[in-house]
């Protein structure tokens, strides 16, 4: 999914999907259109519109007469001829926020459906597209706050929360998140193999595959150690959202974009959430020891767990450059919107290869011990 409060997340783009190379058939909706949707399904009156960003799918922001404020979600033609894996999600957040996290949820229409398939003709013909109204999250992309040490715990403990939450979700379709071969499934780190060739003469070639040997041979024996679970599977710096607290400093105010939800290890929640706040902060070895505080106050790593952290984070980096990089040779007119965030993360996966796994690992794991003290 896109950005369901308004924000258009950068990696969105980087996504490599099962269908990428096909045209998926992006809607294209007026408003006078989508505000007819809103009176015939939810029996709403929107008084204010607007176009939020997004990728492949229309995303709208709507205040009512009736006095609420929405996301109306149109998806692409392509993801609407599969809804299981949207009512999974759907159902998540609903689950999450009856458990006390701050997630949207969908607007039942007047029929009580979740969500529902509109015929239209946006340009490539009628076709079915699948429709969401979800609750609109106050607050900004934790990008845009300096990410302090009690944040960043925050963070960690709200990762945790997260995955022990979600570990209690039960739903006769939950198999279909196994998502057997889904690129960013830190389990399918190895699938980076079949792109590298986009980094043909690139000296980050090398950087790459010397982190996909370490985690063939180190990580990948110690799987059957890890502790399974579904996980979100992108709590990014822009899928997380804060607002600021009356004291000092910000609390986390929204948890958005379940779209790479899927069935994993907790181990790797933790690993993709260090990953991206490491892009946000001037100083990126500072971010993993109040992360890992924080995860660990809620649920403490085991050893094997522990023991292969370092090499999970950096083969995120790794799966996030190489698909960049990938979606440019599909893409080559928007390798500088691509690219925004490879320069750093490249510059970062130099410097924690460079000073390896036990002189990175006692940085996070000292700091964590001062949070504990």
């Amino acid at each position: 999914m896109d950005r369901e409060s308004g924000f258009t997340s950068r990696r969105k783009v980087q996504r490599v999907k099962d269908k990428m190379a096909e045209q998926h058939a992006k809607p294209k909706v007026s408003q006078g259109v989508a505000a007819e949707l809103m009176k015939k399904h939810y029996n709403l009156t929107p008084s204010e519109m607007r176009y939020l960003p997004s990728y492949d799918d229309q995303n709208f922001y709507v205040a009512t007469a009736e006095g609420g404020q929405y996301v109306l979600k149109i998806m692409n033609s392509e993801d609407s001829k599969d809804p299981t894996l949207f009512e999974l999600q759907t159902y998540a957040m609903a689950f999450m926020h009856e458990n006390g996290l701050p997630t949207q949820t969908a607007l039942r229409t007047t029929t009580g459906q979740d969500m529902f398939l509109e015929d239209m003709d946006c340009g490539y013909g009628l076709q079915k597209y699948l429709v969401r109204l979800l609750t609109y999250l106050p607050g900004i992309p934790i990008s845009k706050v300096p990410l302090s040490p009690q944040l960043l715990h925050k963070v960690g403990q709200t990762a945790a929360r997260v995955d022990n939450i979600l570990k209690e979700m039960k739903h006769p379709q939950l198999s279909v998140l196994q998502r057997e071969g889904f690129i960013w499934n830190l389990s399918n780190v190895l699938l980076l193999e079949k792109y590298m060739h986009a980094l043909d003469g690139d000296p980050l070639q090398e950087v790459v595959k010397s982190v996909l040997h370490q985690y063939k041979t180190f990580v990948v024996p110690k799987y059957a150690s890890f502790r399974k679970c579904l996980i979100h599977g992108d709590l990014n710096d822009l899928n997380l959202l804060v607002q600021a607290k009356e004291s000092n400093g910000h609390r986390i105010s929204g948890i958005i974009d379940f779209g790479d939800m899927n069935i994993s290890y907790y181990v790797h929640e933790l690993a993709i959430a260090i990953m991206y706040m490491m892009l946000e902060h001037p100083e990126p070895l500072e971010v993993g020891g109040p992360i890992l505080a924080g995860w660990e106050s809620v649920f403490p790593l085991n050893e094997a767990e522990n023991d292969c952290l370092f090499w999970l984070v950096l083969s995120r980096f790794c799966q996030s450059l190489v698909l960049a990089r990938y979606s440019v040779t599909l893409h080559p007119e928007n390798e500088e919107y691509l690219m925004i965030s490879s320069k750093k993360g490249i510059t970062i996966l130099r410097r924690l290869l460079e000073m390896g796994k036990e002189q990175v690992e006692k940085i996070w794991f000292q700091t964590a011990l001062q949070f504990k003290n």
